[in-house]
C-alpha cells in the first residue's frame, strides 16, 4: 500500500510522466491492463500561463483517467503558483515538480535536474506550492547533478522539511541522463533520510527488475516510464510476479495486435486522424519491438498518413505472428 497525502493505492507501480509520451490515449491503455495510478505528460508552468492550445489539450482527462497527477516544470515561484491556480481546479489527485529532468534545453534555464544544485531555493519552491495547494505536492529528483554531487539524501531532507506529501527518486544523476546504472544504494539511503513516501526511478523495464528495485532500495514504489513502451502488459505482468512469483504468457497475436488497434483509434479520436496517425507512428514501432524480421513493417508505418493504412499494417502483425508462432518474440523480455 502507498499512501501519499489523501491518496491511498492497491498498487504499489505508478506510470511515471513522460514528455510527448503519456497522453490520454497511452495512460487509458495502460489502465487497461493493470496501471492504477498515472501522470499527465510533464508541462511547463509558462506554457500553462500563456494558455497554449497544445498545453490545453494535454490537460484533458476522464471519468476513467483517474487518480491522476500533474507534474509541472518550472524554477520560478510565480510562474509556478500562476500555473497551480489553472490546473488545480480540474480535479487532479496529486501535483509534482519536476527537478529530474536532465535535458539540456531544459537544465540551461534552471529548470529540472539544475535545481538539484541548490537544495534551499527548491524547498523555498516547494513550500510555496504546498501552502498554494490544496492536494499533496511531491518532487521528482535525481541522485545528484554529477559524479561528485551526489546529494540527493539533502535534497530529500529539504523536500521534507517543506512539508511534500512523497518523492520520486531517479537512482542516476543528470550527469549520466538515461545511461549507465541505476545506484540502488542512493534510493535506499534516501528512503532512511526521509519519513515520507519514496517511490523509486530508473530502469524499470521488466517485472524482474521491478522486484529487485523493491528489494534491494525498499521504496515504497515504483514509477515506471520506459519499460511501458509497447509493452503496456507491464503493469499487469509485474503485479502477478509480484504477488505469485510468476509472469503471465506474452501476449499472443490477437491481444497484441487489438491492443494496437485500439491505441491507434483512442489516439486518432483524440487528436484527429491526420496528427493521431503520425503520433501513432512511434508506437507502433515499440509495440513491434522485439519481434523478428518486422524492419519493413516499421518502414511502411512510419510513411503511413491514415488510419486505414495504419490498421492494414497492424493486420500484417497478426498475420505475423500468427505464422511464426512460438518464435515470434523472442526479444520481448529484454527489449520491454
Amino acid at each position: 500500500m502507498l499512501n501519499k497525502g489523501a491518496i491511498t493505492l492497491k498498487s504499489r507501480l505508478l506510470l511515471a510522466p513522460m514528455a510527448g509520451i503519456t497522453d490520454l490515449p497511452f495512460r487509458l491503455i495502460t489502465r487497461s491492463l493493470g496501471c492504477e495510478f498515472a501522470f499527465l505528460e510533464m508541462i511547463s508552468a509558462r506554457s500553462i500561463v500563456h494558455q497554449s492550445g497544445k498545453t490545453g489539450r494535454m490537460l484533458n482527462s476522464c471519468e476513467e483517467d483517474s487518480p491522476l497527477g500533474a507534474q509541472l516544470l518550472g524554477h520560478e515561484p510565480e510562474s509556478l503558483l500562476e500555473a497551480m491556480d489553472k490546473v488545480l481546479p480540474r480535479g487532479f489527485d496529486i501535483l509534482d515538480l519536476n527537478a529530474a529532468c536532465p535535458v539540456d534545453k531544459v537544465v540551461k534555464k534552471g529548470k529540472g535536474s539544475s535545481l538539484l544544485k541548490d537544495p534551499k531555493k527548491l524547498q523555498t519552491l516547494l513550500a510555496a506550492m504546498v501552502k498554494h495547494a490544496d492536494l499533496p505536492v511531491t518532487v521528482k529528483i535525481r541522485a545528484g547533478w554529477g559524479s561528485t554531487s551526489v546529494n540527493a539524501c539533502e535534497v530529500a531532507r529539504h523536500a521534507e522539511d517543506a512539508g511534500i506529501s512523497g518523492l520520486t527518486l531517479h537512482g542516476r544523476t543528470r550527469e549520466q541522463g538515461y545511461s549507465g546504472r541505476v545506484d540502488y544504494n542512493i534510493i535506499r539511503q534516501v528512503k532512511e533520510a526521509v519519513s515520507i513516501p519514496v517511490i523509486a526511478s530508473g530502469d524499470a523495464l521488466s517485472p524482474q527488475l521491478i522486484k529487485k528495485m523493491f528489494d534491494e532500495t525498499g521504496c515504497d514504489a515504483v514509477a515506471i516510464a520506459r519499460g511501458s513502451l509497447g509493452n503496456p502488459w507491464i503493469f499487469r505482468d509485474t503485479m502477478a510476479y509480484l504477488e505469485k512469483g510468476v509472469i503471465p504468457e506474452r501476449p499472443g497475436p490477437d491481444e497484441l495486435t487489438d491492443t494496437m488497434l485500439r491505441h491507434l483509434n483512442l489516439s486518432c479520436d483524440f487528436y484527429g486522424e491526420k496528427r493521431g496517425v503520425i503520433l501513432f507512428r512511434k508506437l507502433f514501432a515499440w509495440y513491434v519491438k522485439g519481434l523478428h524480421e518486422v524492419r519493413q513493417l516499421k518502414d511502411l508505418a512510419f510513411k503511413a498518413e491514415t488510419r486505414q493504412e495504419m490498421q492494414d499494417l497492424m493486420e500484417s502483425v497478426r498475420s505475423y505472428t500468427y505464422s511464426h508462432h512460438e518464435g515470434y518474440y523472442e526479444g520481448f523480455a529484454l527489449t520491454c
